[in-house]
């Protein structure tokens, strides 16, 4: 997913599980943050590098592909973009290693996501932004996995989009210029360049097919190489409308109003009204939908959404003493990514899988490592 649903929908989705406005503008600040806090930005910042929830094309180019290297990526992008749904999946005739990466495939409705929720019960806003931008991004990368594969991750030729004006599929096209954009119309899109090396970088998440599965309102159908190239349909549009309702129902959890949470479960009676424009936004066919997601939650709530501004509590954190650092918006969104990525890592080495390697700790001498 992009801006346009991390931050603006995740604002409408807080504000309708009642949160307040300036709550809910703390929520989305966070659940975009996801996408922006690097090492890069950590650095500048001089946070805790272990608090990384992304990396930077640079980062990666010069990432190492042996097997720390790989542990480091797949601790990000599992925890953070592809949150694996079954970590104890089962497929006859395959050997550990295949298996390993097989079983982090992402999908909504997993054990890790409802431990994501919970996790973020009783804890910041910060942390429930977290949990927001992951719990979303079970839907748009499902069926990709948040480390290097080709054999989980690789697309081939048969890959068409459904054109509604047509009632019919069209091929779609890609190309590996990245100054190339994204064309709707022509149904042409970029894409990761193709490596055979089963371990690049390339390979990694939904790269093969670029920027398409983050599109709310394409519906598409390929040939995985995991799904013994059998036929899978893909639609954004339902599933996007589930995430954004299962969001506010996770969120009524989180503020206490829900008693339990529990998956496949998704809220409707906050969303009595505004299943059409839900819809509309979602099913335009558009590269970005910030506008009409903003122009939604200020109808919402009667007040102005402020544009996400990366630098905004940069100096916050950058002045704070070593003891006041971790009360600062920076420091709580920190502390919520530790948390998530050790939860994550956590749960995938005690299932016997080492791709991601080992657990953090998140305090020494109580500040943040």
């Amino acid at each position: 997913m992009q801006e346009d649903f991390h931050y603006y929908a995740t604002y409408c989705a807080a504000y309708l599980a009642g949160f307040s406005h300036e709550e809910s503008l703390d929520i989305c600040y966070s659940a975009q943050l996801v996408d922006l806090c690097s090492r890069t930005f950590l650095s500048k910042v001089k946070g805790p590098l272990n608090a990384a929830t992304t990396q930077l094309q640079l980062e990666m180019m010069d990432s190492r592909t042996d097997i720390i290297g790989l542990q480091d990526i797949t601790r990000i992008w599992a925890s953070f973009h592809f949150l694996p749904k079954d970590l104890h999946a089962m497929r006859d005739k395959k050997n550990k290693r295949y298996m390993n990466k097989y079983r982090l495939i992402c999908g909504p409705n997993g054990s890790l996501m409802v431990k994501t929720v919970k996790l973020a019960r009783g804890k910041s806003l910060q942390h429930i932004g977290i949990a927001m931008h992951v719990l979303a991004d079970t839907w748009a990368h499902m069926y990709f996995a948040g480390t290097p594969s080709l054999v989980i991750n690789n697309t081939n030729d048969h890959f068409y989009a459904f054109n509604d004006e047509k009632n019919d599929w069209e091929k779609i096209k890609f190309n590996h210029n990245p100054a190339s954009p994204d064309n709707i119309e022509k149904s042409y899109y970029t894409n990761s360049l193709y490596q055979n090396s089963e371990n690049s970088i390339m390979n990694l998440g939904h790269g093969r097919a670029g920027h398409l599965p983050d599109y709310s309102f394409i519906k598409y159908k390929y040939l995985p190489a995991w799904g013994n190239y059998q036929e899978i349909i893909k639609d954004n549009p339902s599933d996007y409308y589930k995430a954004f309702g299962q969001m506010v129902y996770a969120m009524k959890y989180l503020r206490g109003e829900e008693e339990i949470f529990v998956r496949d479960k998704y809220e409707t009676n906050a969303l009595v009204g505004y299943e059409d424009k839900i819809n509309e936004i979602l099913r335009k066919k558009q590269l970005l939908a910030c506008d009409d997601w903003k122009k939604f939650g200020e109808e919402l709530s009667g007040k102005a959404i402020e544009d996400f501004d990366v630098e905004k509590y940069q100096n916050e954190y950058i002045n704070a003493n070593e003891q006041e650092k971790i009360s600062t918006f920076l420091g709580k969104f920190f502390i919520g990514a530790l948390e998530q990525k050790g939860m994550v890592t956590n749960s995938i080495y005690r299932s016997g899988n080492i791709l991601a390697g080992f657990s953090v700790r998140l305090f020494v001498k109580g500040g943040l490592v």
